[in-house]
């Protein structure tokens, strides 16, 4: 039920139908006023006075096409077509008015009468204004090329005029009296080719001109459109059109950080709009900057301190877009977390609000509930915008004082009274202001005062005087180390080349981290780490701006840097990793293989070009932060160990998989393909990565195998290559590829010395040959290393069939005697060469009762009964063979549950010695040695003489 009009409305709503209805009398109209349509004029007189003064002036919208009109579908684009533009100026400016009236009267009406929903209402306010803008341009044009011909570039080629829009209009979100914020440019420059000839510049400055004064000038009609033109560079001082090469210049040497803000939501509405995108894309790397770019809080403070001194000079606090909780606090906190993180992933970079901030939330960087309560905010904001302009076609953002007025809007929104309304504004502008603060101000970050000894010790470093006293005293014992580092920092040749911002930067943020590694549970290695990654860090002013600007970001990392060397030298070789820091969650992350592949796909689309080199650093880049969260999760004890190491192997086997589909792809490039379906190649992965228990610093066992059917084929290409050259060429390419050091660091370690023949034999096998080699001349250590392979890349076929091979050569019958026998020669032999256990220290690896003595004895029950327990080769980790031979019989409960336990247990142990940078060894206690002895009992129950 709506809300009950007051005596006053009903008296407005009744003198002005009635006056509507007197109009269409006196002009012939005919106003068909049945319940339904007197209904929805009065409901539209309720809300709007501009409505009353356009159905006054043009009555014929009241007749049944009119009417027609204002409840039909389509934007103003389907119509403007029809409008049939006179060759008379004065003429044309009456058209377009009268034309803009009745398109906006029709957006008030389907809007006040529920026909749109709030994103239809702003879209084709949008698309009305577009249409405008696309018309009067084409009328100027054809004014000015009658006077002075077309412009062309120095080459001859037409130039047309690119009409960029800003603000709601760039982002299809219009507010219904919005000025409408544009750019002009072109794209070269040049000259006209009529018989008065014109320079390009001063050509397109003219029609621009001509443009504005179509749409801006006010007649008796009123105007068309407000037009703001002062976000071209340099403002009203600059030139009104400019070319694509001066605006790069521009943007490259002068460009603010309001203008990356102004530039995210800019799409071009006008002109030669193929030519537009040319130019978003040459400023691109302008507003998207290549890394994480915590810089933009800076320019978003900026930019906040000149609205509050507007806000505060003009009384603005209760203002919609401007004032505490405002529509522009919501546009702030979007377009913040796209410009820091929209230059790597391009699903951020969307132009509407609410299409940002659903795409922000998709990718984890807003919340689900805060991301819902902005965007009910902004909806509940824009509404009442909206309805504030519909009133009266003023471009305001403030609500009018006096009560009628408020009561119409209220009303038009179904409030009962304006109270009610007022309520809810206030309900959602505290929300957003509280939320707006915590992103501009987060507790502890830039403003957060700074300890005055740590500030003192800092200061004394800089000039050159740390004393290592005060040091110790502060908890860096021994001092003299803390002291040289914090001497050796301001004189790095980084720290000095710093711009003085720069420098400002890192005298407000050195206090804070020395605070922090004082406060953790290692401060010298803390303090030690953090000099280290500063100097690593110090010409990329970002990475400085996201340690002052987010708290949380620095406590961890002080707590990191604490507790884990491993993965503190993996943030000062690779400071990109610092983002995840900040974001340690892995819920967001791809774990699954399959998830892993398509996200290293969608990271490589986001490349300008597919360039080899620039994927491989792509790659990287995503295999570091993957691993890299994997290590903060297990550290935290959010995953545990038999987990994780699972999913590094994940990872790596998605890695592996890419970048030989990369190497392929060059190869074809050069040499073309050879003939058959799929490339006839395939990695095999043995070890731990065959075998899905991957440590964070493991290297990779590969075999790399072909069809040996296409050995003497050769390839399509410009440059053939007969079959073996071109597989040999591939897998060379597979390896250098995954161990060549990147920008980004080196993929990983490859060791290919288990292939046939080991280091003697090819680098890559034909399938024929490694089914001969397995079936007739390997050793069983080898068919122990095969029972932990399995295809990681390549062809899908082949691969295929590279497991067939592998379970028939397993499950040859076997003498049970003689593979305990030889399993137990060999891991003797392993443990006498190799075991660096003594009576304080416990191998992990190698020690009696550790994992490569469980690992050796699941290896030997599958070999001995794979023929009577076939079921026992589908699996290569060690976590499921326990329970396949529990299930099998071949372990009972008790065994099973031993080797588990201790198994997650050694793990466990081996990832945080890597951690650490230790070695894998563990000191001696009580619960180790129990557990490893109960391994070597089941070891030795099994008939195993480990």
């Amino acid at each position: 039920m709506p809300a009950p009009e007051s005596p006053a409305l009903r008296a407005l709503i009744d003198d002005r139908y009635a006056e509507l209805a007197a109009r269409c009398r006196a002009t012939g109209v005919a106003l068909h006023d049945d319940a339904g349509v007197a209904e929805r004029i009065r409901a539209t007189l309720a809300t709007s006075d501009f409505a009353f003064e356009v159905w006054r002036r043009q009555p014929q919208l009241l007749a049944p096409a009119g009417l027609e009109r204002l409840r039909a579908g389509g934007d103003a684009g389907t119509r403007i077509g029809a409008l049939a533009l006179p060759q008379d100026e004065l003429a044309t400016l009456a058209a377009l008015r009268r034309f803009r009236h009745a398109e906006a009267l029709r957006l008030v009406f389907r809007d006040v009468n529920g026909l749109d929903d709030l994103a239809e209402t702003l879209s084709a306010t949008s698309a009305l204004y577009e249409a405008l803008l696309c018309t009067a341009l084409d009328w100027s044009e054809r004014s000015l090329a009658a006077r002075f011909g077309h412009a062309r570039s120095a080459e001859g080629a037409l130039q047309r005029l690119v009409v960029v829009g800003f603000g709601k209009l760039g982002g299809g979100e219009l507010n219904f009296s919005s000025d409408i914020d544009l750019v002009l440019a072109y794209p070269q420059g040049g000259q006209s080719d009529g018989v008065r000839t014109l320079d390009n510049s001063e050509y397109f400055v003219r029609l621009g001109r001509h443009l504005v004064r179509l749409l801006n000038e006010p007649t008796d009609d009123g105007i068309c459109a407000r037009v703001d033109l002062r976000l071209r560079p340099f403002g009203n001082a600059g030139r009104l059109a400019l070319s694509f090469a001066a605006m790069e210049q521009y943007y490259q040497s002068e460009g603010r950080d309001w203008e990356r803000y102004a530039w995210i939501k800019a799409r071009p509405v006008a002109g030669d709009r193929a030519a537009g995108k040319q130019l978003q894309e040459l400023l691109r790397p302008f507003v998207y900057r290549k890394y994480l770019d915590y810089t933009a809080f800076a320019g978003l403070r900026e930019m906040k301190a000149l609205i509050d001194a507007e806000v505060a000079r003009k009384d603005l606090a209760d203002n919609l877009k401007l004032g505490p909780g405002g529509i522009r606090e919501i546009e702030f906190i979007v377009q913040l977390t796209q410009l820091i993180r929209g230059g790597r992933e391009p699903s951020l970079r969307v132009r509407g609000l609410l299409p940002a901030l659903s795409a922000c939330e998709a990718r984890g960087h807003i919340g689900a509930a805060r991301a819902k309560a902005l965007r009910e905010a902004y909806r509940c904001l824009r509404r009442v915008e909206n309805r504030v302009q519909m009133l009266r076609d003023a471009q305001t953002h403030d609500i009018p004082g006096d009560p009628l007025s408020r009561e119409r809007i209220a009303h038009g929104l179904g409030h009962e009274h304006w109270q009610a309304l007022e309520a809810e504004l206030a309900h959602h502008r505290a929300l957003v202001s509280e939320e707006f603060a915590t992103v501009l101000m987060p507790a502890g970050g830039r403003a957060a005062s700074v300890g005055v000894a740590d500030a003192t010790l800092w200061q004394q470093a800089c000039a050159g005087l740390p004393e290592a006293a005060a040091l110790e005293a502060a908890g860096f014992v021994p001092g003299g180390e803390a002291a040289e580092a914090l001497a050796k920092l301001p004189q790095a040749s980084a720290v000095r080349a710093m711009s003085p911002r720069s420098r400002e930067r890192l005298d407000h943020l050195m206090p804070h981290l020395i605070g922090a590694a004082r406060a953790s549970a290692a401060p010298l290695p803390c303090l030690l780490r953090l000099c280290r990654l500063v100097q690593a860090v110090a010409r990329r002013s970002a990475y400085l701006a996201l340690l002052e600007e987010q708290p949380a970001a620095r406590a961890r990392l002080a707590s990191l840097f604490a507790d884990s060397a491993f993965l503190a030298e993996r943030v000062i070789a690779q400071p990109l990793l610092l983002d995840d820091v900040l974001d340690p969650r892995i819920d967001q992350l791809p774990l699954k293989r399959a998830d892993i592949s398509a996200e290293i796909s969608r990271v490589l689309a986001t490349l300008d070009e597919r360039e080899a080199e620039a994927e491989l650093e792509r790659i990287n880049e995503l295999k570091d932060s993957i691993a890299f969260r994997l290590g903060l999760a297990f550290n935290d004890g959010r995953a545990d160990a038999v987990a994780t190491a699972r999913r590094l192997a994940a990872l790596a086997a998605a890695v592996v998989e890419a970048v030989t589909a990369l190497a392929e792809r060059e190869l074809v490039a050069q040499h073309g393909r050879l003939p058959g379906e799929g490339s006839g190649f395939a990695v095999y992965g043995y070890g731990s990565l065959g075998g899905e228990e991957l440590g964070f610093a493991s290297d990779l066992d590969l075999v790399f195998v072909f069809d040996g059917a296409r050995t003497q084929a050769s390839s399509d290409g410009a440059r053939p290559l007969d079959g073996a050259r071109w597989y040999q060429r591939l897998a060379q390419r597979v390896m250098n590829w995954l161990t060549v050091l990147t920008r980004a660091g080196r993929l990983y370690e490859v060791d290919t010395r288990l292939r046939p023949d080991g280091s003697k034999g090819l680098l890559v096998s034909s399938l024929e040959a490694f089914d001969a080699y397995q079936r007739s001349r390997a050793w069983t250590w080898e068919h122990q290393a095969l029972l932990r392979a399995r295809p990681v890349a390549g062809d899908a076929v082949l691969g295929h069939a590279l497991g067939r091979v592998r379970r028939e050569v397993l499950a040859v019958p076997r003498e049970r005697a003689a593979v305990l026998a030889d399993v137990s020669q060999m891991r003797q032999r392993w443990r006498a060469e190799r075991d660096r256990s003594d009576a304080a220290w416990f191998d992990l690896k190698q020690g009696q009762g550790g994992l490569l003595d469980i690992e050796f004895a699941l290896q030997g029950l599958v070999l001995a009964h794979a023929a009577a327990y076939p079921q026992l080769l589908e699996q290569t980790a060690n976590a499921a063979l326990i329970e396949a031979c529990r299930r099998a019989g071949l372990l009972d409960e008790a065994q099973a549950d031993t080797l588990a336990r201790v198994h997650a247990d050694l793990i466990e142990r081996a990832l945080a010695c890597t951690l650490d940078l230790r070695p894998r060894l563990a000191a001696r206690d009580a619960t180790l040695e129990a557990w490893c002895g109960q391994v070597h009992a089941v070891t030795g129950a099994l008939g195993f003489g480990f």
